[in-house]
C-alpha cells in the first residue's frame, strides 16, 4: 500500500511540475508549483519526517508561493498568458534538464542505498542543536541557503511584476 501511495504522489508531482512549466497562465503555474511542493511534503510525511515535512509546507509551499502571489497581484492583468518562449531558449532548457536527468540517473544508479535505523531517537532539542551547529551533522549552511532563496524569490517576483508593468506602460 505503501509503494502506491508513492508512485501516486510522484505521478502527481511530474504531471503538475509539466503543467506548471507548459503553461502559459503565470497563475495557474503557480498553483501547479503548489501542488509539486505539497507532494515532497507528503513523502516527507511518508517518510516519517515530520520536522521536514512541516519545514517544507511553511517555507516551500507557504512562503515561496505567497511571494510570487502576491508579486502578481502588483500586475495589473493577471489573466493575460506569457509570452511564449523563443525555439532557441526552449532548446536551451531541454538540453539543460536532459543534463540533469542524466546525472541524477548516473548518481541514483552509482550510489548503494542501505536501509536506515528503523527507531530515531531524535528529540527536539538535538535537531535545533544541529539546525544551528556548523559542524560536520551542521545545518546552518542549509537553513542559510533556504534564506538567500526567498531572497532570490523575493527578488524574481519583483523583476516579474515589474517586466509586466514596464510592458503595460509601452504599450
Amino acid at each position: 500500500m505503501e509503494k502506491f501511495i508513492f508512485y501516486f504522489i510522484a505521478m502527481v508531482m511530474v504531471v503538475f511540475s509539466i503543467m506548471a512549466v507548459s503553461s502559459r497562465n503565470i497563475m495557474r503555474s503557480i498553483i501547479y508549483l503548489l501542488f509539486v511542493l505539497l507532494g515532497i511534503a507528503g513523502i516527507y510525511f511518508m517518510l516519517n519526517f515530520y520536522f521536514l515535512g512541516a519545514v517544507q509546507m511553511t517555507v516551500y509551499a507557504g512562503g515561496v508561493i505567497i511571494l510570487y502571489i502576491n508579486s502578481i497581484m502588483l500586475v495589473e492583468k493577471i489573466g493575460e498568458p506569457m509570452d511564449a518562449p523563443k525555439l532557441l531558449h526552449q532548446l536551451i532548457a531541454g538540453g539543460i534538464s536532459a543534463l540533469g536527468i542524466g546525472a541524477g540517473v548516473f548518481a541514483f544508479s552509482n550510489y548503494s542505498f542501505t536501509i536506515a535505523a528503523e527507531e530515531s531517537t531524535t528529540t527536539i532539542n538535538d535537531v535545533g542543536t544541529a539546525m544551528l551547529s556548523y559542524g560536520e551533522n551542521g545545518f546552518i549552511l542549509p537553513f542559510e541557503v533556504v534564506s538567500m532563496l526567498l531572497l532570490a524569490v523575493m527578488v524574481g517576483a519583483i523583476v516579474i511584476a515589474k517586466s509586466y508593468h514596464q510592458k503595460e506602460n509601452t504599450k
